[in-house]
């Protein structure tokens, strides 16, 4: 981890920040590997029941960082190739991390969440924003496509007619249309707005760890294979579910008109 990303921990919920508000935080190269050393730390700490990722400042992400990106074919003179390989080694890392890993995470989207921003929220299991949140797919303007995964995550949350939409008038989103669209599950005051992800990240750490992670694992999956597939797949991980102790305990728990005691085993 880097200073531009922060890693806090409390009990089972970590919030990741981006912290670079001098430059809305722009998806830079020292953020990029932050982010993504920071999601694999949360990923392998079973005992991380939730994510909140959000912005330092005024902005969640403004997306790439112009500057860098102008750079690269004026002052660097980047090949074809190299310009591939920036995007596979670098932001591209982002979208592949977040795809793969288990832990849910939950989006606290503050401000602009611009270009790459954008795709960074589709990219969130939850996304929650405050009430000042702008959202735009604005990479024509710069001429430009999406390069971060954006037209692979962007058509399964808001379908393909406003994903077109999105991308292709480069139109911004208030949080009020963000949520009639469906691109974020609630909108709050920029003052609730920490507080709210936290209730919803409590709530998804309250639950059984290991079933927590399966289940995201299991949804992630299902969506590109048959349906036979996907219950094939769901028994496979209930027998392994269903030998844990903390099954155990949830139906004890729940029997016995308690609080489970989860031991994640």
């Amino acid at each position: 981890m880097t200073d531009s990303v922060l890693y806090e921990q409390d009990d089972r919920i970590v919030k990741i920040t981006l912290n670079r508000p001098d430059t809305r935080n722009a998806l830079s190269g020292d953020i990029i590997e932050g982010l993504v050393d920071s999601l694999n730390k949360a990923d392998k700490d079973k005992n991380v029941g939730c994510v909140i990722l959000t912005g330092a400042g005024k902005s969640f992400s403004s997306g790439g960082n112009l500057q860098e990106i102008k750079d690269m074919t004026t002052k660097d003179n980047m090949s074809l190739t190299e310009l591939e390989d920036w995007y596979r080694f670098g932001i591209q890392k982002i979208p592949l991390t977040m795809n793969s890993i288990d832990v849910p995470i939950v989006a606290a989207v503050n401000g602009h969440a611009i270009g790459a921003g954008n795709d960074l929220c589709t990219m969130c299991d939850i996304r929650i924003a405050a009430e000042d949140a702008k959202f735009s797919e604005s990479f024509l303007r710069i001429g430009i496509i999406p390069g971060d995964g954006g037209s692979w995550f962007l058509p399964k949350i808001i379908g393909l007619a406003r994903a077109n939409e999105m991308i292709l008038t480069c139109d911004v989103l208030d949080s009020q249309k963000a949520l009639d669209w469906g691109l974020v599950s609630k909108v709050v005051t920029n003052d609730e707005l920490l507080d709210e992800a936290y209730r919803t990240a409590n709530k998804i750490a309250s639950q059984p760890p290991e079933a927590s992670r399966r289940a995201k694992r299991l949804l992630r999956m299902s969506q590109n294979v048959s349906l036979d597939k996907a219950l094939e797949m769901a028994a496979s991980q209930q027998s392994i579910l269903q030998q844990l102790d903390d099954h155990r305990e949830a139906i004890d728990a729940l029997l016995e008109k308690r609080e489970a005691n989860y031991t994640n085993s």
